[in-house]
């Protein structure tokens, strides 16, 4: 069973900055593709962020320049490093994994984890 932990959520002024952590249960170099996505209030679950395991990555065009995707594949941990944060991304950010196993995708999902940021 896949487990999927964030961390680094909380409460920031606007123009400060926050590192998300996700803790996956296995080796992260199984998925096929890691990402960040985000849930504000009223609206539907967005892609904030993506890597791919070939290194491509991808980003909403809203946090384009301010937000970078990493691994740490000896940690078995993705990040999301959030600079000048602005009130709009506040929401519930939660992290992502995909396996394609013949031809069929799983997905997995973390618990979420809140950011805030106030104006």
């Amino acid at each position: 069973q896949v487990q999927l932990v964030e961390s680094g959520g909380g409460l920031v002024q606007a123009g400060g900055s926050l590192r998300l952590s996700c803790a996956a249960s296995g080796s992260i170099a199984s998925f096929n593709a890691m990402g960040w996505y985000r849930q504000a209030p009223g609206k539907q679950r967005e892609l904030v962020a993506n890597s791919a395991s070939g290194g491509n990555t991808n980003y909403a065009d809203s946090v384009k320049g301010r937000f970078t995707i990493s691994r740490d594949s000896a940690k078995n941990t993705v990040y999301l490093q959030m600079n000048n944060l602005k009130p709009e991304d506040t929401a519930v950010y939660y992290c992502s994994a995909r396996k394609t196993i013949i031809q069929t995708n799983y997905i997995y999902w973390g618990q979420g984890t809140q950011v805030t940021v106030s104006s």
